[in-house]
């Protein structure tokens, strides 16, 4: 088994963090980057597709609000 993936939050300056990335829940879903428990969630490390990330959510609740919304022509059958 191989060295310990470390985190790789601001890699390369003299804040770096020198913990370990976790295996499972570590790498980020949307810039596919190794993080510890600390910095793993998108707004921990300032994750460069966050704002495509919140929009498809947007989408997506905006989708589902539509294709629930009350039509008038089946209040009046009711």
């Amino acid at each position: 088994m191989g060295a310990k993936k470390r985190c790789q939050f601001q890699l390369g300056t003299d804040d770096q963090c020198n913990l370990a990335a976790l295996r499972i829940v570590g790498q980020c879903p949307h810039c596919r980057v190794q993080f510890c428990g600390d910095h793993r969630l998108p707004e921990h490390h300032s994750c460069n597709n966050l704002e495509d990330c919140r929009q498809q959510a947007f989408d997506r609740n905006k989708t589902k609000l539509e294709s629930e919304r009350t039509v008038a022509s089946k209040m009046a059958t009711a």
